[in-house]
């Protein structure tokens, strides 16, 4: 018993350290800019420091929180499902099918409202992760370094078609800044339809023990009367669409649902359901300083969030070996 009361305050205790680090970042955050305005200023907010506050700065941080949660959790589904902590939304084609149907939905539904192009785009990332899941289980060979190279191999492939879709149309200039991670651009009023991932990560957690045991394996989750199948496709939707609704909103980050989960998993173990708040947490904030680091580095210009998350993969791969 004493020893079930330890681990617990320990969880709580490495929340609690990870929620102020939060709360310390978002605040530098929403006070980093080009545009003058500190802490000082908000008991006296000109019309245009109120303007920049509620239209730039805060739905910029909100956005941060919800794609560095969202990424780092639909990563930590898929490697439960797929039982390989290499493989991520990155890894498994995901983030390159959510792009092609954003493409689709630029070539064929032209001033298309953002629900309709989301829905392409959700489509296709489910589809794509589908696929990959299927060519996971014809793989002999299901080395944990082997099923990733697949992944990225697929990927690659789906982004050629990409290129050449959007080269046939002269889109390849408005595709590279557009999907490019960055949240320079974000405003109110262009970022809200990423919220709508929130509920699907609220489902996600209740479904997580459920997820742990279907990432047991087949056999063993029949075995406990679970509906491998069902809850196995359940997941890929979750991933899917959270994914849809980031490359949206904010374009492709990168890597991250690699990162995270694996920190986790180092330091947290594999319980899914313990690890799901964490993973959120730590996810959001690993984004958040990214974003600060990015913002100040090159003053009063910024290195794209995208660039930060691939150099920190190098990092964490160059650790792990």
């Amino acid at each position: 018993m004493i020893i079930i009361i330890n681990n617990g305050e320990e969880h709580f205790m490495k929340i609690r350290y990870l929620v102020i680090a939060l709360i310390i970042f978002s605040i530098t955050s929403i006070f980093i800019g080009v545009s003058d305005l500190s802490i000082f200023d908000l008991f006296r907010l000109t019309e245009d420091q109120a303007e920049v506050l509620f239209v730039s700065r805060i739905p910029r941080l909100f956005s941060i929180l919800v794609a560095g949660a969202s990424m780092s959790i639909c990563g930590l589904i898929m490697q439960q499902l797929s039982r390989n902590k290499f493989v991520s939304p990155t890894t498994a084609g995901t983030l390159d099918a959510a792009r092609f149907g954003v493409l689709v939905s630029m070539l064929w539904f032209t001033g298309a409202s953002p629900l309709l192009k989301m829905s392409v785009s959700f489509a296709f990332a489910l589809l794509g992760t589908i696929i990959f899941m299927k060519i996971l289980e014809r793989i002999k060979f299901k080395d944990a370094v082997f099923i990733p190279l697949v992944g990225l191999m697929f990927g690659s492939i789906i982004d050629s078609l990409s290129t050449f879709f959007a080269y046939k149309n002269d889109l390849i200039q408005n595709m590279t800044s557009w999907m490019q991670g960055d949240f320079s651009m974000i405003m109110s009023g262009n970022y809200e339809l990423m919220l709508v991932s929130v509920p699907a990560l609220i489902i996600a957690y209740f479904y997580a023990n459920k997820f742990t045991i279907a990432g047991m394996g087949e056999d063993f989750a029949k075995n406990l009367g679970l509906n491998y199948k069902q809850v196995v496709n359940f997941g890929l939707i979750i991933a899917a669409f959270v994914t849809a609704s980031v490359v949206l909103s904010v374009g492709m980050i990168p890597f991250l649902g690699l990162i995270i989960p694996n920190i986790v998993t180092i330091y947290q173990g594999d319980h899914l359901q313990k690890s799901l708040i964490h993973t959120a947490l730590l996810g959001a904030l690993f984004v958040l300083i990214c974003d600060v680091i990015g913002r100040v580095i090159i003053y009063p210009y910024e290195i794209p969030i995208s660039l930060r998350l691939v150099l920190s993969a190098a990092l964490f791969s160059f650790i792990c070996c």
